[in-house]
């Protein structure tokens, strides 16, 4: 008990519901997400047309694609979760199995928070983009974070079910789904974005050269304030995911006063190329 993480420290019923709530509260969410995107439809259906509505369509479908397999993956991963609850916990209560098994419950509220969160985040920029007002760039990150969120509810709930467990193989096999469609809702969302600016490409035509020059002038600067923002953002991006990684491990290593030790230093020595020999 003395060795058990502080942030751990729950009483066994309050454990228990949590973890209850919170699939419950991931349905709840994909439902009101599949809602969303009915609305959506029927609203991009009314204001847009042509290949603007074309777009939308392909990409609201997608979407609506992807709720429904994260709705069958979230329904699968709670019968797996009542099957390993009752296969492990003998004659203790479920929150009692839920106590001693604290670790792996935290892993799985965890898992499922990150997937309706994800959810909800998707369709909040779908419906950014059908409004005009979002990017679809947004679109291609949320994908991916559903996918990522996807594989970690199944790592948690693999930890402790039977290899032959019919219920695992299901939420595998919906696993894969999830992913097949988060890629389609890329796909989508690229083919839609190059079909927008296509349409919206500038006519040059009717320009001097003189305006011609000053244009090309004013883009090439455009695309050197971009290419120094790219790389700006990369290293951004590099340091978000370090704290990301130190925080996640903050559970397993850290510091007397609670606070989470910072990862060590790469060793930069190791990456150098060995120095070539020297004839004598």
């Amino acid at each position: 008990q003395e060795l058990r993480p502080k942030s751990l420290d729950i009483k066994q019923e309050e454990l228990g519901d949590m973890v209850e709530k919170e699939m419950a509260s991931t349905s709840e969410a994909i439902e009101d997400c599949v809602r969303r995107i009915e609305e959506m439809m029927s609203q991009a259906r009314n204001e847009s047309s042509g290949v603007k509505l074309e777009v939308n369509e392909r990409i609201l479908n997608s979407c609506t694609d992807l709720m429904k397999a994260i709705r069958l993956l979230v329904t699968t991963s709670t019968n797996l979760q009542k099957e390993i609850v009752e296969s492990g916990r003998g004659a203790a209560t479920t929150q009692e199995f839920y106590a001693k098994n604290s670790r792996w419950t935290e892993g799985l509220i965890s898992a499922s928070k990150a997937v309706g969160w994800g959810a909800t985040q998707l369709v909040e920029s779908a419906d950014r983009v059908v409004l005009h007002t979002g990017k679809y760039e947004e679109l291609i990150v949320c994908s991916h974070e559903i996918a990522a969120s996807t594989a970690q509810l199944v790592a948690a709930s693999k930890v402790k079910a039977e290899k032959s467990s019919r219920n695992l193989a299901r939420l595998q096999e919906c696993s894969r789904n999830v992913n097949e469609m988060a890629a389609n809702v890329v796909a989508s969302t690229k083919s839609g974005q190059e079909q927008i600016e296509e349409k919206d490409t500038m006519d040059f035509s009717g320009m001097s050269l003189i305006k011609l020059k000053k244009e090309e002038m004013e883009t090439q600067v455009k695309v050197l304030e971009l290419e120094k923002r790219l790389e700006g953002e990369r290293v951004r991006l590099g340091e978000l995911r370090k704290q990301h990684y130190v925080l996640a491990g903050g559970c397993e290593d850290t510091a007397e006063d609670g606070e989470p030790r910072p990862a060590p230093a790469p060793r930069r020595g190791i990456l150098k190329k060995p120095p070539i020999a020297q004839k004598p």
